[in-house]
């Protein structure tokens, strides 16, 4: 899915300037010998270009929606057995880690060995599982939120042009990815309005708030929140 939505208004006019300029400035065929030469005309000076730039969150847009909000608390619902499930493991781990630290001095060093191995064993398991875990909750969310990006492209592309916008830029994790965002002021994040428009357009509930989930334990997969866009 390209979440890049991108109006190239201005680019395609730069575009056409930068080729009146390569075309006016190339040297014109030679002349008759007895032909004066004329005068080649004047280089087109460059100019700027008026443009309206915005910028959105788009992944963090749809996951924001009532829509996606929904589809999210479906999936924390649909993994809670499996957090349980790994949350009793790691307590168990715990406890045989007490148990071995409050052993007896009678405690033989083969005896102490084989437990140590025992532990070992079942948090490298755990690890595993965790890790199997939180792969498959991150695949079903990025499947989630892309049936909601796909809806939510027309709704954006609609208000970008009912607002006159030139270009629009998805600053969708700007800090690790490759879109730079050199400038920009207040108001030019259309992240919020784009979210209203569509929970209005497609008619669905905010979903009931979740109950407080449980402290997690340090082996145990949490499933990532969404970042919900700016004010």
């Amino acid at each position: 899915m390209n979440r890049t939505l991108a109006f190239v208004t201005a680019l395609a006019a730069g575009m056409s300037s930068a080729a009146g300029v390569a075309q006016t400035a190339a040297p014109a065929a030679p002349a008759a010998a007895s032909t004066q030469s004329a005068t080649a005309p004047a280089p087109v000076a460059p100019h700027a270009v008026p443009a309206k730039i915005a910028t959105i969150e788009f992944e963090q847009v749809a996951a924001a929606t009532n829509e996606g909000q929904r589809a999210l608390q479906a999936l924390e619902k649909k993994y809670e057995p499996k957090g349980a499930e790994l949350q009793a493991r790691a307590q168990e781990i715990d406890t045989l880690k007490k148990q071995l630290q409050s052993a007896p001095a009678t405690m033989t060093d083969a005896e102490r060995a084989t437990k140590l191995r025992a532990i070992d064993t079942k948090e490298k398991q755990l690890q595993r599982d965790g890790q199997d875990a939180q792969q498959a909750v991150s695949g079903e969310q990025q499947q989630a939120v892309g049936v909601v990006a796909k809806k939510l492209a027309p709704i954006v592309k609609k208000y970008v042009e009912d607002n006159g916008y030139t270009m629009l830029l998805d600053i969708t994790g700007q800090q690790g990815g490759s879109v730079s965002l050199l400038w920009t002021s207040d108001g030019t994040d259309i992240s919020r309005a784009v979210l209203e428009a569509y929970n209005a357009s497609s008619g669905i509930a905010p979903p009931v708030p979740s109950a407080p989930a449980p402290t997690a334990h340090p082996h145990a997969s949490a499933a990532p929140k969404p970042v919900l866009p700016k004010q």
